[in-house]
């Protein structure tokens, strides 16, 4: 791979540019942009839930267009069939083989619409290419391309024709954002916008893969401190024991939170991570992961809440070599 160590002298430059760049198409959510490129950075899933008709979509349209790669999108029905996502065998007649036709799987970024409307018999056939990045069909194992990102929209649980993300499922989503309504001052320049050309139509590429995928390495080699680790793993542990939840932060959680927390101090300028990047991205990292017992159901308590109380509970650690880096 070509070296690209001219974009790591000033990475906030190319951060900045991309996030300029999807500022053109989404207006007035800056901070939901933010977290969605420090997932990109660090090579997660991201998952999207909100209301129809609030630019979920639109939003992993303009990342895609951003970042230049290959991109496929799956439209999710409640008919979809596992191999129309990951690919299915063909027999041809002329070679006496089957033959690999590659679903929509095999994309650089791969938008799955509307996840929830799909059954989880489907749902569950990303789970392989989410974690370990290949699908496997007829016994035949094919990775995917370099980078691989999945972005999933999903509509609120409780509207008609969803269905529940199995618990492994939603565990494999690096982030779980939502965008909601904009302000009124966004929503009218959003009406401006829309009178000329399509926003989209502006966006051109400002990273391409092989630029990703260098990128992504220098995101890996920020500095954690091992207190730093201390603490994210106290507030997993703390989520375990919540009286709230019935399921809390799993193992693979706790990577997530960290590499989060790089990513985080990468787009901060910083080669280590501090608290407050931990306590940043603790939310749209652990919340979608958790399970809220029956009692805190009933009462309207939130997974947000809980990991809020979480941090607050939880003894913000002094670094030991931060201040020397």
């Amino acid at each position: 791979m070509p070296s690209y160590s001219y974009l790591f002298d000033q990475p906030l430059v190319l951060y900045e540019r991309m996030l300029h760049n999807m500022e053109k198409v989404i207006v007035g959510k800056r901070e939901v942009l933010e977290k969605v490129l420090v997932a990109l950075f660090c090579g997660g899933h991201v998952l999207l839930e909100d209301v129809p008709g609030t630019g979920k979509t639109m939003l992993v349209r303009t990342l895609a267009r951003t970042v230049g790669g290959e991109f496929k999108r799956i439209q999710m029905t409640p008919d979809l069939l596992p191999s129309d996502i990951t690919g299915v065998s063909v027999y041809n007649r002329q070679t006496s083989q089957f033959e690999f036709r590659p679903g929509p799987i095999m994309a650089n970024l791969v938008l799955a619409d509307e996840l929830n409307r799909t059954s989880p018999k489907t749902q569950a056939a990303m789970l392989e290419a989410m974690e370990e990045k290949r699908v496997t069909v007829d016994g035949h194992t094919y990775p995917l391309p370099e980078p691989f990102m999945l972005l999933a929209t999903q509509n609120p649980a409780d509207h008609e024709g969803t269905y529940l993300l199995p618990e492994a499922q939603t565990d494999r989503f690096f982030v779980k954002l939502t965008l909601g309504y904009p302000g009124r001052g966004h929503e009218i320049e959003m009406l401006s916008r829309a009178e000329g050309q399509e926003p989209l139509d502006a966006v051109k590429p400002v990273i391409v893969p092989d630029e990703l995928l260098a990128l992504q390495k220098e995101v890996r080699r920020i500095y954690v401190d091992g207190t730093l680790k201390e603490y994210i793993v106290e507030l997993a542990v703390a989520t375990r024991n919540h009286p709230d939840l019935s399921l809390g932060a799993s193992p693979r959680a706790s990577i997530a939170l960290m590499r989060a927390a790089q990513g985080k101090a990468f787009v901060s300028g910083r080669s280590y991570c501090i608290p407050d990047d931990v306590k940043d991205m603790a939310v749209p990292v652990l919340a979608h992961r958790l399970g809220l017992s029956a009692e805190a159901r009933i009462t309207g308590k939130r997974a947000e809440a809980v990991v809020q109380e979480t941090i607050a509970a939880v003894p913000i650690p002094v670094l030991r070599q931060a201040a020397s880096r």
